[in-house]
């Protein structure tokens, strides 16, 4: 983790921050296709924390990176939430071990599929 701050202060360009606090750099010098982009990450890491304007710009599919203020955000858009697997607020449908391992019995309209012997035609009787 050493060598990402060496990194990060002789070669880093401060770029933008998002609203999680992660930091978004990249190689100093002339801008290009190929140039090196990265983050750091406010907290532990985790690439989920990187909302979608960020993403673009990380991968290259954007030239310049995002401006906060010119963000569009449409109404029914939810606030970016990272990967809460393993967390106590991960998801847990119910029945599921973890959260108490209880289901709604079936309601009687399944019925289980039966083999039936398969007369065999070629054999004389």
């Amino acid at each position: 983790m050493l060598w990402i701050k060496f990194l990060t202060w002789f070669k880093g360009d401060l770029v933008g921050k998002d609203s999680f606090g992660n930091k978004y750099y990249r190689q100093k010098g002339p801008e290009s296709l190929k140039e090196r982009r990265w983050v750091i990450y406010k907290g532990l890491p985790e690439a989920s924390k990187v909302p979608a304007e960020w993403f673009g710009w990380l991968h290259h599919m954007e030239m310049s990176p995002p401006l906060i203020e010119t963000v569009k955000r449409w109404p029914w858009e939810k606030n970016h939430l990272p990967n809460l697997t393993g967390t106590p607020y991960a998801y847990y449908p119910p029945g599921h071990f973890s959260s108490g391992g209880k289901r709604n019995k079936s309601t009687g309209d399944y019925e289980a599929w039966k083999p039936h012997k398969v007369k065999d035609e070629n054999k004389s009787a």
